[in-house]
């Protein structure tokens, strides 16, 4: 039987996500762009809220297009009002608009938003290796650090915990519990 990490459940887009996705680590600037926007609106709720929306929120954010998004008019911030597939939150909608502007500035000044980010950890994943759900943070010293970084830069709805969650869906820490299939592939698949 395959051991996955506790929070996935029998949720099919879930199992997918964890599978494939959660953890990789990522060099992508539109894929880091779309996780920025997911945990932005994910904060006080439930990641299977989100993942079970994220093909909405790919539909209303321009394929979390950047440009797009750092650009979007008064009617189309309306039109994601009004939209019932996503989280109809005005503040999250309006920090999407600020923080895609703060993600140009940083990949102006940096290159890639990647290059920024993976900075943080010397351009390695950190690997923990927990045991049980319980030993995993919340938030650590260097999501405070990032946090810090991203608020200095603009960012909003980017507190240590939303960063922290931030970095193990992009694969900046391995999060996998040490006996989830998943942790020993992105392993020997990314290298340690």
């Amino acid at each position: 039987m395959i051991q996955r990490c506790h929070w996935v459940g029998n949720f099919a887009p879930m199992i997918e996500y964890h599978d494939k996705e959660w953890g990789v680590p990522c060099h992508d600037d539109r894929l880091l762009w779309e996780y920025i926007v997911l945990d932005t609106f994910q904060a006080g709720l439930s990641w299977r809220t989100m993942i079970a929306k994220r093909e909405n929120f790919r539909k209303a954010f321009d394929g979390f297009d950047v440009e797009k998004n750092a650009w979007m008019t008064s009617e189309k911030m309306q039109a994601l009002m009004n939209d019932p597939g996503i989280i109809r939150n005005r503040l999250k909608i309006a920090a999407t608009l600020n923080n895609a502007r703060a993600f140009l500035k940083v990949v102006e000044e940096k290159g890639s938003f990647a290059s920024f980010l993976w900075d943080f950890v010397d351009g390695r994943p950190i690997l923990n290796q927990w045991e049980r759900p319980e030993d995993i943070p919340v938030r650590t010293e260097l999501s405070d650090k990032i946090s810090r970084e991203l608020r200095q830069r603009g960012f909003q709805f980017t507190g240590s915990t939303m960063v922290y969650a931030f970095l193990q869906g992009a694969g900046l820490v391995n999060d996998h519990l040490v006996k989830c299939f998943r942790y020993h592939e992105i392993i020997s698949t990314y290298g340690q």
